[in-house]
């Protein structure tokens, strides 16, 4: 594939992503279970034509190898918590008329059934289906596949080769969509466009995504002989297995009359992207940059504490990042920076725009009066907990709410409402060109007339 379609399928794939919200399903079994608090707020290499987000880690219908592609969906992980574990005495354990009524069939079915029961499978859809009890759009359980592909995409790596890859449904190979920077792929010479045929000569063609990435995975050692097709041409290559990093933010300068801009691209608030952030905001400020542009278009959430990380940048002690609302108990999450920035800062948004995308954009506006441009945000105002279970697997629900600093919940059809409302050029999806985005001219035509 040739520059442009891989600039197109990109575009496409972030398409898909803003227009296919789906919530994550998930799996389990009892014994000791570990909670994640989260905030239900549910990767970089600029190319010639100044793609936005070619190498930002796209949340559509992009496959990582050894990574399944799906929306992050609305999460926000705050801290691990330990649930207390459970006595195998019966006895001491208080079980209420409910939860007994599930022990005797559990127990009879298992005892009674004509053939072998898999008791994990059946917890598992026992807790999947209290989850669809709840009636609540964020709680939800996760399976196997969704539970590793999320913690992949939230710790913000990764071990493998570092490709994304696209199915090519005429010829029913996977072809390599985009290769991250400085990873195993990169430095063996793979190119986006190559189709893969065959790993460690396994044939890989009618396979799924997941079972491509499962070929790696389940390699035990730490190199990967892999087959690709390129030009009609049969190539095998060599590639180490490695920690890959997963770039979620991207910066670049503007000048707009006499001013220089800041822009910084933030895909998904993974573990790392605090510390990424911070390195490409020290890059610009060096700069000296007169305002700065925080795009989060396009991105659903992510780690709290990466936020948290970005928030404290800005905001000083004396100023609320944000506020929890459990049973009409509130809680005031202050900043930590010694003092605000001097320079102008303008968020871009849309409608894909959710949860720690919308904390982030609130704090930073009702804190430092930034002006909003785009389009209104999706809307998620609640918290889940994120239970991780024996097997590795989760399931989250909802636990309270999340108010912006001056206490407004913005749930449901609330969202945020951008100062300057713009719709982006539906040119921008075929091109990528800075020129096309509508949006990002308009905030860069704000600072230039303010």
């Amino acid at each position: 594939m040739d520059k442009q379609n891989d600039k197109n399928l990109t575009k496409k794939a972030k398409k898909n992503s803003s227009t296919d919200k789906k919530n994550i399903v998930k799996k389990s079994e009892s014994k000791e279970k570990t909670l994640k608090h989260v905030v239900d707020s549910d990767h970089e290499e600029k190319s010639n034509d100044k793609k936005r987000r070619k190498n930002v880690f796209s949340l559509g219908e992009v496959i990582l190898l050894t990574i399944m592609g799906f929306i992050v969906g609305t999460f926000i992980n705050l801290r691990l918590i330990e649930i207390p574990g459970i006595s195998d005495d019966t006895e001491k354990i208080k079980i209420d008329q409910y939860l007994s009524e599930f022990i005797k069939n559990y127990q009879y079915l298992v005892n009674n059934y004509y053939e072998e029961i898999d008791r994990n499978k059946l917890i598992d859809n026992a807790i999947a289906g209290m989850m669809e009890g709840l009636d609540d759009p964020y709680s939800s359980y996760l399976d196997e596949n969704s539970s590793r592909n999320f913690k992949i995409i939230l710790d913000g790596s990764y071990r493998g080769i570092g490709i994304q890859m696209i199915k090519n449904e005429q010829t029913g190979n996977m072809f390599i969509s985009n290769i991250f920077k400085d990873s195993p792929a990169e430095k063996a010479g793979l190119k986006a466009s190559d189709e893969i045929i065959s790993i460690d000569n396994i044939e890989t063609k009618d396979k799924t995504a997941i079972e491509v990435s499962d070929i790696i995975k389940n390699l035990d050692k730490d190199e990967v002989s892999i087959k690709v097709l390129r030009e009609g041409e049969i190539i095998e290559l060599d590639l180490k297995i490695e920690t890959v990093i997963i770039n979620s933010v991207m910066s670049e300068t503007y000048t707009v009359g006499d001013k220089k801009v800041g822009y910084i691209y933030i895909g998904v608030f993974a573990e790392n992207t605090g510390e990424q952030f911070k390195t490409e905001l020290d890059k610009l400020e060096e700069q000296q940059i007169d305002a700065l542009i925080i795009d989060v278009r396009n991105n659903t959430g992510g780690h709290l504490t990466s936020l948290n990380e970005i928030l404290n940048i800005f905001l000083t002690k004396k100023q609320i990042m944000y506020q929890f609302d459990q049973n009409g108990k509130i809680e005031e999450v202050y900043g930590n920076a010694s003092e605000n920035k001097k320079y102008k800062i303008i968020m871009l948004c849309d409608e894909v725009s959710a949860s720690a995308s919308e904390v982030l954009t609130a704090g930073i506006r009702e804190n430092l009066d930034s002006i909003i441009v785009g389009k209104k945000t999706y809307g998620k105002g609640t918290v889940q907990n994120l239970v991780t279970l024996s097997d590795e697997t989760n399931y989250k629900f909802t636990t309270k709410k999340w108010l912006t600093p001056n206490g407004n919940w913005i749930n449901d059809t609330a969202g945020i409402v951008p100062d300057i409302e713009v719709d982006l050029n539906e040119t921008y999806f075929s091109t990528g060109l800075d020129d096309d985005d509508t949006q990002l001219q308009a905030a860069l035509e704000y600072i230039k007339n303010n």
